[in-house]
């Protein structure tokens, strides 16, 4: 059994993201073997997870990922002392028509792991009224194992007492309270969070949370309210899509689930990183060439006038497989216009041209049957994966690679692109889809 607790919240934006890097470093400061989960499609917190606790944090997904897949990411906690996972939006937000395995809200996480719930409540504007709103959370679903509350943006002592009233009226038990402090913000872009490489001065940012955390949660209390329900079923984490991969990685292309790295390592393959930032090549001896998601419209004049980079991946096209996802797939395309309206010349590997001058966001779970092979699967492969940007398609002239739903089964626009050698998604890919 692993004991575990999920970090939640009524909706974004209420400090859990905060709150999650304090306990994890306060914990580990006390000699606490933590793993660190994210339920939901997030790719930017898990590298915050692993810089506060010290190991690879992954991702759990109810709606994208089959029962195997859910059990083989959960036994990555065997061994630590506790596993904490950290919610997506509210507690119980999520798609309206069931996935693999559910609707991929945090609550199926936590109760098919028995890992009780940690509301952090902002009580910022109420007082008692705040007891209503977690007493509605802690009842809505009566299954769901719930461990207490920890207060934040906290105004005075005043406020905490009369707050820490109105949950005492309802039985909620109070695991801390936060008092209001505008520099324990992280920063943010369009996508959420900076990534982690880039905050200026991550470790004493979370050196700071957990200092914090340490002064106004009951840790012990918090830790002895973690429980677990059921120990993890074998499951096999996905196989690689070639022996060896090159793998770009730098500040414009760093967005790849930590369960697919994983399971590419584990059954043998060579992960062969570089970075077209620094205007470097993809090693000539890779099989397949994997251009992941991340900040290309950030970078769109430095990727196109990495000539050795873009001469390197035409190479490798002309006999083996090039594949790109979301900012990938637009680093591959013709051409990419910035937020200021300048259009820059991409790889034109595919004939893709988005857009940032007019912002649209694009938000959702996908699902795919795949019209083309690319690599790692096969035609009429079923898939499942999650798509967020803002870039407009003015072009997408290639040969589609798949048809692609949202989670409810309406047709997508996004179908990415096959041409040669080269395909590209606008979705991050999470799974192959289990019958």
């Amino acid at each position: 059994m692993i004991p575990g607790l999920m970090i939640s919240a009524p909706a974004s934006g209420t400090g859990k993201t905060t709150v999650m890097l304090g306990l994890l470093r306060a914990l580990r400061d006390a000699g606490v073997q933590v793993q660190p989960f994210k339920s939901g499609p997030d790719y930017i917190d898990p590298a915050f997870h692993r810089a506060a606790s010290g190991r690879a944090s992954f991702n759990l997904d109810t709606w994208a990922m089959g029962e195997g897949l859910l059990d083989a990411i959960a036994s990555e906690a065997l061994g630590a002392d506790l596993a904490i996972a950290e919610g997506s939006m509210g507690l119980y937000d999520g798609v309206a028509t069931k996935g693999a395995v559910g609707h991929g809200a945090s609550a199926e996480t936590a109760q098919r792991m028995g890992w009780p719930v940690v509301l952090v409540v902002d009580v910022s504007g109420q007082a008692q009224s705040a007891a209503a709103v977690a007493l509605g959370f802690a009842r809505y679903w009566p299954e769901l194992p719930f461990a207490g509350v920890i207060l934040n943006r906290v105004a005075s002592p005043r406020h905490e007492r009369l707050t820490r009233l109105g949950m005492e009226r309802a039985g909620l038990r109070v695991l801390g309270a936060l008092p209001r402090r505008g520099d324990l913000a992280l920063p943010e872009r369009h996508l959420g969070l900076v990534q982690a490489v880039e905050h200026p001065d991550l470790d004493k940012a979370i050196a700071d949370y957990a200092d914090f955390l340490r002064a106004h949660v009951d840790l012990d209390a918090l830790r002895a309210g973690a429980t677990g329900q059921r120990n993890p079923a074998a499951g096999t984490l996905p196989r690689p899509p070639a022996q060896r991969i090159a793998l770009a990685q730098d500040a414009a292309f760093s967005f790849t689930y930590p369960h697919l790295l994983e399971g590419w390592r584990r059954a043998g393959a060579e992960i062969m990183p570089f970075s077209p930032l620094a205007d470097e090549s993809p090693d000539p001896q890779a099989d397949l060439v994997w251009l992941p998601g991340g900040y290309p419209e950030l970078h769109a004049g430095r990727l196109a006038e990495a000539r050795a980079f873009r001469a390197g991946l035409v190479r490798h096209a002309q006999t083996r497989p090039v594949h790109g996802e979301c900012g990938g797939y637009m680093a591959l395309g013709a051409g990419l216009v910035d937020k200021d309206g300048l259009r820059h010349q991409m790889v034109g590997l595919l004939g893709l041209e988005t857009s940032y001058a007019k912002r649209r966001m694009h938000l959702g779970y996908r699902q795919a049957t795949l019209r083309a092979p690319m690599p790692g699967f096969g035609t009429a492969q079923k898939l499942r994966g999650h798509e967020f940007h803002y870039s407009t398609i003015l072009a997408q002239p290639d040969a589609p690679l798949a048809h692609v739903y949202d989670a409810d089964g309406g047709d997508v626009a996004e179908t990415g692109s096959v041409r040669g050698n080269v395909t590209g998604t606008f979705f991050h890919l999470i799974s192959e889809a289990t019958p």
